[in-house]
């Protein structure tokens, strides 16, 4: 089966490379207009858009940059989109950073920047997006959370606990709009190469692998499927769920 997404306009937050590039290629592929936000790198989210055309389908993108962190910014972007293009079909709140530390040495500035991001942006995005989808009477929300979220992980508090709160988020949110054909689900994907995951050492890697039951590092593609998949009209009665994309590292 081909889950297809012809005429639909989805936003990838953090577009610009990893997971979020892998999953604006797919949404394009699946034949969406993607929108690629970014907030730093716009080389890199140029980049994405050139990936999207290389790979054929149906679907187009365009770069759009605003800081999740900050609602203003995020209710700007979003206004811009829906003039632009009338509607907003799929969300997929992917933008994450990291501020690794054990607890004795987090600072309160680094905790608070990867809530904000991580999850205030998720919350600020879904709401602005979620104004649209209720009106269109159709939506898909597709939160990218971590096997962290699921299972903690030593030095990554602040991590953990905005990936952690984002499954919160996404069952409380598919209770409050299932009745607008809103539909929020969630992604935890386990260890995926990526540039988040770029710098750990050989030892760390190797064990992380053979705590994974497949024995392989997941690529950004295996999330990006999981997120179409969610984002179609075949996952139409799928909502509030935690799709665990980590090879069987938790269960």
């Amino acid at each position: 089966m081909t889950f297809r997404l012809d005429g639909r306009v989805a936003l990838v937050t953090g577009g610009s490379r990893g997971i979020g590039r892998a999953a604006c290629v797919a949404l394009a592929r699946a034949g969406a207009h993607v929108v690629v936000n970014f907030v730093s790198n716009e080389a890199a989210a140029a980049a994405t858009v050139t990936a999207i055309e290389e790979a054929g389908g149906k679907g187009r993108g365009e770069v759009s940059r605003f800081d999740v962190a900050s609602s203003a910014e995020v209710d700007a972007g979003f206004k811009r989109l829906v003039a632009a293009h009338g509607r907003l079909d799929v969300l997929v709140n992917n933008a994450g950073i990291t501020a690794d530390a054990l607890l004795l040495r987090q600072k309160d500035e680094d905790w608070d920047r990867v809530l904000a991001t991580n999850l205030r942006g998720a919350m600020a995005c879904s709401r602005a997006a979620i104004k649209t989808m209720m009106r269109a009477r159709w939506g898909r929300i597709v939160n990218v959370s971590s096997v962290v979220g699921e299972s903690g992980n030593a030095g990554q508090a602040a991590y953990a606990s905005a990936k952690a709160g984002l499954l919160g988020l996404t069952k409380t949110l598919a209770k409050e709009y299932a009745s607008r054909n809103v539909t929020v689900n969630a992604v935890t994907p386990g260890y995926i190469e990526t540039d988040m995951t770029s710098g750990l050492t050989a030892d760390l890697r190797a064990e992380m692998v053979r705590q994974t039951p497949l024995g392989r590092v997941g690529t950004p593609e295996d999330v990006a499927g999981a997120v179409v998949f969610l984002a179609s009209e075949e996952a139409s009665y799928v909502t509030g769920q935690v799709l665990r994309v980590n090879g069987g590292m938790y269960l």
